[in-house]
């Protein structure tokens, strides 16, 4: 994989847009909330940084990266049925026999009593097989030998000991069944195609585990940010908690209205508490896929986010969004190999159908001599020599593995087809579902950004009007209230907004180019 790190600038900071609309919501920070306490560690980490990391130490990335380079070595296994074979054979014989008559040249005409026909023989056969492409085999066999007998019954023999040569060459074509190019190379192409489903099996692992960092690191965003508002409405439940209570003291208040105070001061105090959890548990999520070790892992680390949320809507184009889908997407590209696979299979179980009808022809030399160099030299002189030719058929009657296996493989055939138009239909309800989602996440920002300037005036007016007393805390502590949650929803929104955005690239598979990564 070669990775490139990517410069995203349009998440470098907080734009100048946000900050004049969020009067009282904090821009996006890219500095700690609080200061870490000693002993723990501290890391800024961008989204880039969080993705080249992921992809560098994920474990699942790992386990695919290594399946997908086992399908290389299928390729060569099939490739290698095609390898020559060269094979060596010697051997050594005695054959110590009694005799029960006369042997022609070997013996006197007439025996009077039990002979010994000792014969001993050393052979060696070196055979050299070749698989061809076109479905046959070539088999070139060499099988010097030499033999002697006894003395006492060598009489007549030309040699004794004798050196025999045999130099033969065996041609067989299938001339229907396995027979032809495409025939032969079925499974080498079959286990290409595997080899190039499992890269995209792998891309596809990539661009899950990409969108799953995208996804945690924009809620790691929002718990920060989240937290900001939650101390921010504690720090105003405060301010009015003292305020009252120093009009309390003054008698000009209730009593009541330093308790209602009160009463809140601890409940925000409490979602405080909840939003420092939530950051904790975020960090960990995405800590987790950046996957450190097991000692870094135990150890207290806060990983504060520095990439600013986009509020900026992205043009889009559902055909578009379609089309890049379709072309680009693995699950595709899997699926038309997977269609590839079943056709080649479907016409190789077609061939095995056919009778078995074979062409087989052989040549040979023989050679002999009373040692070796001179059975070499007749050998290869040519005056010894036979030759043949013939075809072999056979056919199982009724032949229904034969069938059964074509049947089964035109229903593969068919089901990759069916699978592929599903996973068709399938990408373009999600890529429409995904685009729905960013159109409607950005109409959320601009809908909760009008709510959250509207709680604001209303807090501000309602502070106004306790201020001269025509209000009461509790109706200002109800604003305040409201301003927090109009607040976290448009948090909520900006963050669903981003994640949308993740969540289209994923259904059109172009997060890999938003980091200028390739996968090779």
């Amino acid at each position: 994989m070669r990775i490139h790190y990517p410069i995203l600038p349009s998440w470098g900071g907080c734009l100048t847009l946000a900050v004049l609309l969020l009067v009282s919501t904090p821009c996006w920070s890219q500095t700690p909330s609080n200061p870490a306490p000693s002993g723990e560690r501290h890391q800024t980490i961008s989204l880039a940084e969080a993705a080249v990391r992921a992809l560098q130490s994920n474990l699942d990335i790992s386990i695919s990266r290594q399946t997908k380079e086992s399908r290389l070595f299928d390729i060569t296994v099939e490739q290698a049925k095609f390898d020559p074979t060269l094979s060596v054979n010697g051997q050594y014989n005695r054959t110590v026999n009694p005799l029960n008559r006369p042997v022609f040249g070997g013996t006197i005409p007439n025996l009077t009593d039990i002979q010994i026909f000792d014969q001993r023989n050393t052979s060696v056969t070196v055979d050299a097989t070749q698989n061809l492409i076109t479905g046959g085999n070539i088999d070139l066999n060499y099988s010097p030998a030499r033999s002697n007998v006894n003395p006492d019954v060598a009489r007549g023999f030309l040699y004794n000991p004798a050196y025999t040569g045999g130099l033969a060459l065996t041609i067989t074509q299938p001339l229907l069944r396995n027979a032809g190019i495409d025939v032969t190379k079925t499974f080498i192409k079959v286990a290409q195609n595997n080899a190039d489903v499992e890269q995209h099996v792998f891309r596809d692992r990539v661009l899950t585990v990409l969108a799953t960092v995208e996804q945690t690191y924009w809620e790691v965003v929002f718990a920060n940010e989240n937290l900001q508002v939650a101390q921010a409405a504690l720090k105003a439940a405060e301010e009015l908690l003292a305020t009252n209570r120093a009009k309390a003291k003054a008698g000009v208040m209730s009593i009541v209205d330093v308790l209602q105070a009160e009463a809140a001061v601890a409940s925000r105090v409490e979602q405080v508490l909840v939003a420092e959890k939530s950051i904790r548990d975020q960090e960990d999520q995405l800590r987790r896929l950046l996957n450190p070790g097991e000692e870094d892992l135990r150890q207290d680390m806060r990983l504060t986010p520095t990439d600013a949320p986009v509020t900026v809507l992205e043009p889009l184009s559902l055909q578009e969004a379609i089309d890049i889908a379709i072309e680009q997407r693995p699950e595709i590209v899997q699926a038309k190999k997977n269609v590839e696979s079943g056709e080649l299979n479907k016409q190789f179980a077609k061939n095995q159908l056919l009778p078995t009808l074979s062409f087989q022809g052989t040549m040979g030399l023989a050679g002999l001599g009373g040692d070796y160099p001179q059975s070499v030299q007749r050998n290869l002189s040519g005056d010894y020599y036979n030759y043949g030719a013939g075809l072999v058929l056979s056919y199982p009657l009724g032949n229904r593995s034969a069938v059964s296996t074509y049947n089964k493989r035109q229903l593969e055939s068919r089901n990759a087809e069916t699978t592929l138009a599903s996973v068709r239909q399938q990408i373009i309800i999600g890529v429409r579902e995904a685009v729905r989602r960013v159109q409607t996440d950005f109409k959320r920002i601009e809908t909760t950004r009008s709510a959250r300037i509207m709680a604001e005036k209303q807090l501000q007016a309602e502070q106004e009007r306790l201020k001269v007393g025509l209000s009461t805390t509790r109706f200002v502590l109800d604003f305040q209230r409201d301003l927090a949650t109009a607040q976290g929803n448009e948090l909520r929104a900006t963050v669903d907004y981003n994640k949308s955005l993740s969540n289209l690239a994923r259904h059109k598979a172009t997060t890999l180019d938003r980091y200028n990564l390739q996968v090779q």
